[in-house]
């Protein structure tokens, strides 16, 4: 295989080459599965699959312009981070079986990437190029003379122009007859024009020639929304559920639109005696009556003048209708305007339907339902249903964390490979809640706490530690016990007020002797 660009993490062992499966390995990458050593568009029909995942991240990018989708959208991101604060994100390693040098340093690394990711300013852009493309990808540069140094810079990938490659090799076991399925290689190819017709053109209508350049994988921060297709091959966005509601509403309100402006206005029909006329002079006649008594003055809206048009058809015109002899005259009717011009309900039912695809609240849709602030017992459902989705997207956003934080402590030799594999699920973030509301939140529930310390406040040192109450009653981390342990005997030391010695008084004048 070729020389890949960027940098390649070695490791000292394969999971996949001891025990093969007849399964492959499902991931949900969107990643293009080709034969180990095989042209790209030899096995793949990479036109279908790369020309739909390119129109459909252009799709989500015009449907998040939408003004409903973009309100809802901004509801999500907004709950998910909070720009109004210092450090949005902080990384928890509770659980994790370190040493706390060891754990510092992490928390070091895990800041400057922070930094480098500009997150406490660009957090809202971040998590909102994600959320709407369903994939982000970043380029970890480093420095080829000082691989030691760690990521010196994190770039922004457009996901229309990169794409990830699995290479996998099959064989055959002769005993069972079952053919395993293995993973040889993973590598990325970037192409600056994009893709839309494929990667080579080694085949005859394998697409256009659209070369790229290939990037290992340990180079490339790559996350997804979790979601694909029901192949499992193409990554979907979060508002891909919402295309079909935005198409029905866009259509029911250009529908509304033009149904309002030809309705609304009465217009007059008019009734003109032919007599026993041949069809063709019938006609001109009508013509004629027409130009007659038509009157097309217009006002033009840019200027304030009223002008004559009569090279234009409006979609206000007026009938003529021709009437044989034997009928009644000439006669001038009106057709009356529409009655039901006022109606909604259509319209806002397909904004209702919008919203719950985006699993945001209906309630928030109406202006002039305010956002009731009070007791956790008094939230609504769809408010709590949100926020358990809020809190899935937050995790699998932590993956950009996740990932970059396994690159930076490999290259810069606080861990190896192994070592981040045993503590990387218990490697945990925490994301900044609202102010206002988390705070709220917080006192009632620590004041479901210490109703229940002082309930269990008897037994304590019968049938429940200390230890106990601290970790599962108050729910305190163990950096948290040892913190509060150190403040309160710190502050029993201040309060003991110092005993005087026979020293202290032998340069105390004696009052009663002199």
């Amino acid at each position: 295989m070729a020389t890949l660009f960027g940098f390649e993490i070695k490791r000292t062992t394969n999971p996949t080459e001891d025990t093969p499966s007849f399964v492959q390995s499902s991931k949900d990458d969107g990643a293009l599965e080709i034969a180990s050593g095989g042209a790209y568009g030899q096995v793949v029909d990479l036109e279908g699959n790369i020309k739909n995942e390119t129109e459909l991240v252009t799709r989500y990018r015009n449907m998040a312009g939408y003004p409903e989708c973009e309100a809802a959208i901004d509801d999500i991101v907004n709950e998910c981070v909070v720009t109004a604060e210092k450090e949005p994100v902080s990384i928890v390693l509770d659980d994790v079986k370190l040493s706390q040098g060891i754990k510092n340093k992490i928390i070091e690394e895990f800041n400057i990437l922070l930094n480098m990711l500009n997150f406490e300013q660009t957090s809202y852009e971040h998590f909102k190029k994600w959320y709407v493309d369903g994939k982000s990808f970043y380029h970890a540069v480093v420095d080829r003379n000082d691989i030691k140094a760690g990521i010196k810079e994190l770039r922004y990938i457009d996901p229309r122009k990169i794409r990830k490659i699995k290479e996998q090799k099959k064989s055959r076991d002769k005993q069972t007859g079952v053919t395993s399925v293995k993973s040889e290689n993973e590598y990325y190819i970037y192409n600056d024009k994009g893709f839309k017709g494929g990667y080579s053109s080694t085949v005859p209508g394998a697409g256009v020639d659209a070369t790229g350049v290939k990037i290992a994988k340990d180079s490339i921060i790559h996350i997804t929304s979790g979601l694909t297709d029901e192949n499992n091959k193409m990554v979907l966005s979060h508002l891909h559920k919402a295309i079909k509601p935005l198409n029905q509403l866009r259509m029911l309100e250009d529908a509304a639109v033009i149904y309002r402006i030809t309705r609304a206005p009465e217009r007059r029909i008019f009734y003109i005696d032919v007599g026993n006329l041949p069809k063709m002079k019938a006609e001109q006649y009508l013509r004629d009556m027409m130009v007659k008594h038509k009157n097309r003055l217009i006002y033009d809206a840019n200027t304030g003048e009223i002008r004559d048009d009569r090279k234009h058809m409006t979609m206000l015109e007026d009938y003529w209708l021709p009437r044989r002899e034997g009928g009644r005259g000439t006669e001038i009717t009106t057709l009356p305007g529409g009655q039901n011009l006022g109606e909604m309900e259509d319209i806002n039912y397909f904004q209702k339907k919008l919203y719950k695809s985006l699993n945001v609240p209906v309630t928030r849709l109406e202006a002039e339902n305010g956002f009731n602030v009070g007791r956790g017992t008094e939230i609504s459902r769809d408010e709590v249903k949100f926020s358990k989705f809020v809190e899935r997207l937050r995790n699998r956003f932590s993956t950009l964390f996740h990932e970059t934080l396994r690159v930076q402590l490999i290259l810069k030799g606080v861990m190896t490979e192994d070592d981040w594999d045993s503590i990387k699920y218990h490697v945990r973030y925490n994301f900044k809640r609202d102010n206002f509301f988390s705070e709220l939140k917080e006192n009632e529930m620590m004041q479901g706490r210490l109703n229940m310390l002082s309930m269990i406040e008897p037994y304590l040192g019968r049938f429940y530690s200390k230890e106990y109450v601290q970790k599962n009653i108050l729910l305190m981390s163990d950096e948290e016990i040892k913190e509060m342990d150190r403040q309160i005997g710190s502050e029993e030391g201040s309060e003991e007020e110092p005993q005087q010695g026979p020293e202290d008084n032998q340069d105390i004048p004696d009052e009663a002797s002199s």
